[in-house]
């Protein structure tokens, strides 16, 4: 039964987010009775993405008929990316280590012998979820996942050109890569309410995040003033004026690309990815938050640049959240099944990595996110941590887009042997 969105009108549905994240910042910061305990266990990050998804599953509000989630993504990402790369301290970034780059690896290994696990596994389990012959066959739709979950949209759609899935079973697979990235998502911000505890499990050292986040607060202190409109306005002025550059440089770039090489215009090509709009415009607005972090402007953390970035990085979260429909899952449960198997493989790879490596689950997380999130992602969850953490999120998710046609082509490869064909 077909039904009607109560919501569609996006100055209500906003309204609607923006009751929900103001809830949850007010029921949070109470440090005493029930709210105190429930935050214990359920990180607020987590609750500003699961309200907007009730909602959504309710059918209050609809992501399909909502522009929410493309000016969170396109306006106000951009924006947060500048405003937290202000006081970004390249050098202590660097320090970091190669346990970053080794996660995001393993994230994609994970993703790359997942699939064809996965296969296996279900064909014991449920043998008539893997038929299809031709364009309908499965592997041919999986593909499309393993682009979207090692790369992201761009990837994804060369690989629906590449292996010519039937696009009348296409939406069914839409919906095991939304569906599944959104449980994993909700999975990762549970953890970092939890990242002390996996830390100490994993035996992890993670001194050097703590000596990055300490001294981003440090410097905060030195240059803490108390805000004025113009620190606003000129804060507001930077941000989105470096969005605007960052939107015309990709607008730019993309179709020079795509108009002088034939390469990046063949969907079929691995490196299509790279004639996409919204990679270039993350990676203009990252670069513009970094060389203005070597200028006077740095000084604006202390007015609370990393704080108006958080603001636009919740909302964000939220209309991500509002792409998520509980009810779905239970809508083709043999391919979420695969899915799920997918990501459960993943998932353990990663931990195993990170217990051999000794890595904080801060890098698992964010590795696991660069890969299956993308850009839009990757830094809420690193941002989460702390907000000078986000360009982690962001730099490894750009090589998310290096390896994700590569990477899917090999796990296709690899589906199409488990599935017989």
């Amino acid at each position: 039964m077909e039904t009607t969105t109560v919501f569609t009108n996006d100055a209500i549905v906003f309204g609607l987010l923006m009751l929900a994240l103001g809830f949850v910042f007010y029921t949070s910061s109470k440090k005493e009775g029930f709210w105190s305990k429930f935050y214990k266990i359920v990180p607020a990050l987590l609750m500003c993405y699961l309200i907007p998804a009730i909602f959504n599953s309710l059918g209050w509000i609809d992501d399909s008929t909502s522009e929410l989630y493309f000016v969170a993504s396109r306006y106000l990402l951009p924006a947060a990316l500048v405003l937290m790369t202000l006081s970004i301290d390249l050098k202590a970034i660097f320090n970091l280590g190669p346990k970053a780059l080794i996660m995001f690896f393993a994230g994609t290994i994970g993703i790359i012998i997942g699939g064809p696990l996965a296969i296996l596994i279900m064909s014991v389990i449920s043998p008539e979820t893997l038929g299809g012959v031709g364009p309908d066959a499965i592997w041919r739709g999986l593909s499309t996942i393993a682009g979207s979950w090692i790369g992201g949209g761009a990837n994804q759609a060369a690989m629906l050109e590449i292996y010519e899935y039937n696009p009348d079973l296409y939406g069914g697979m839409v919906l095991v890569d939304i569906v599944v990235a959104n449980l994993l998502m909700a999975g990762l911000l549970m953890g970092i309410g939890k990242s002390d505890q996996l830390d100490k499990w994993l035996k992890a050292d993670n001194s050097a995040i703590t000596e990055l986040k300490q001294k981003v607060s440090n410097y905060a202190e030195s240059v803490t003033r108390n805000p004025q409109l113009p620190d606003y306005m000129i804060m507001l002025a930077l941000a989105f004026s470096a969005v605007g550059f960052a939107h015309w440089g990709a607008d730019n770039i993309s179709a020079w690309l795509l108009n002088s090489f034939e390469v990046f215009s063949d969907t079929k090509s691995a490196l299509s990815s790279f004639s996409s709009e919204f990679f270039w415009m993350i990676t203009i607005a990252t670069a513009i938050g970094i060389l203005l972090s070597f200028t006077k402007f740095k000084t604006y953390e202390g007015v609370g640049a990393s704080k108006l970035g958080s603001i636009f990085i919740y909302i964000l979260v939220a209309t991500i959240g509002m792409k998520m429909d509980l009810t779905t899952i239970f809508d083709n449960p043999g391919l979420i099944g695969i899915g799920l198997i997918w990501m459960l493989i993943h998932i353990i790879l990663l931990f195993a990595t990170a217990k051999i490596i000794k890595a904080p689950y801060f890098f698992l997380a964010v590795g696991s996110q660069a890969n299956v999130g993308g850009a839009a992602s990757a830094p809420v969850v690193a941002a989460a941590f702390h907000p000078s953490l986000a360009t982690v999120g962001v730099l490894l998710a750009v090589f998310g887009y290096v390896v994700g046609t590569y990477g899917a082509i090999l796990c296709t490869i690899l589906m199409q042997i488990a599935a017989g064909s």
